[in-house]
């Protein structure tokens, strides 16, 4: 299947890295390549592999490690990134 990154998740991994990076740079970077690389290679392994979405249709792959959570969506073999959200955060609202 093919992973599709939504405009959003750029925004979302720039303000990652904003924020981490006022206190330690490399840290900022590295979260950001672990968040990238890990949604890639276990969605490329098993589309499914994330738990059910907090939205109907929507799966969340929760990254290891991290405290972040990547909702994405499954459509005519395609995964849709929708979002890079901290679990402490407010999820947007619909």
């Amino acid at each position: 299947m093919k992973i599709i990154w939504a405009e959003s998740v750029k925004l979302d991994l720039q303000d990652i890295e904003d924020y981490i990076s006022k206190d330690n740079p490399l840290a900022a970077y590295n979260t950001v390549i672990t968040i990238i690389e890990k949604t890639e290679i276990l969605l490329s392994r098993n589309s499914a592999i994330g738990r059910a979405g907090r939205l109907a249709g929507t799966r969340e792959l929760v990254i290891a490690k991290t405290p972040y959570v990547v909702p994405y969506t499954i459509k005519d073999n395609y995964i849709h990134i929708l979002r890079v959200i901290h679990e402490a955060r407010q999820w947007p609202q619909v």
